[in-house]
């Protein structure tokens, strides 16, 4: 199996490097990786990677904090969700926004398990997809706290 990675230079922590540490101590998988510069190229370097014969993609990025950042991550986003949709393939987004976090240990804290936490489920959608079975509605968060099921 082959893992696309798309990433930014305008994040400020290497998700990526943690995801593909995360995937080679669960699986063994290769990877292609392409770094662009912001977020909205994002959704055109993972359709090239799962053009070139990737089973799957991760899509890594870091919004900033104004208003703008957050437009132009919704917009990489919907592109992304287009690329699935053309190539019937999966394309995991993990963002981390820039104010998700009060101080840049905690950012980097947060980009860390959240990108590793994907690349558990990238695992689990290329070898194990039987364990989201069973984790449906169970209010999984990647990268914080499980927000647990309801209950009635």
């Amino acid at each position: 199996m082959r893992v696309a990675i798309a990433d930014t230079t305008f994040a400020r922590y290497d998700m990526a490097k943690a995801a593909m540490d995360e995937l080679k101590q669960l699986c063994n998988v290769t990877f292609s990786r392409k770094t662009v510069p912001g977020i909205k190229d994002l959704p055109v370097a993972v359709k090239q990677l799962l053009d070139e014969g990737c089973d799957i993609a991760m899509a890594f990025g870091m919004p900033g904090k104004a208003p703008i950042d957050k437009q132009c991550a919704h917009e990489a986003s919907l592109g992304l969700i287009l690329v699935q949709l053309l190539t019937n393939k999966h394309v995991i987004e993990v963002f981390v926004f820039e104010d998700e976090a009060s101080n840049e240990k905690e950012l980097a804290a947060l980009a860390e398990q959240r990108a590793r936490e994907h690349a558990r489920n990238v695992y689990r959608l290329l070898f194990k997809p039987e364990e989201l079975t069973k984790l449906a509605g169970t209010g999984q968060r990647e990268g914080g706290p499980d927000a647990g099921p309801l209950r009635r």
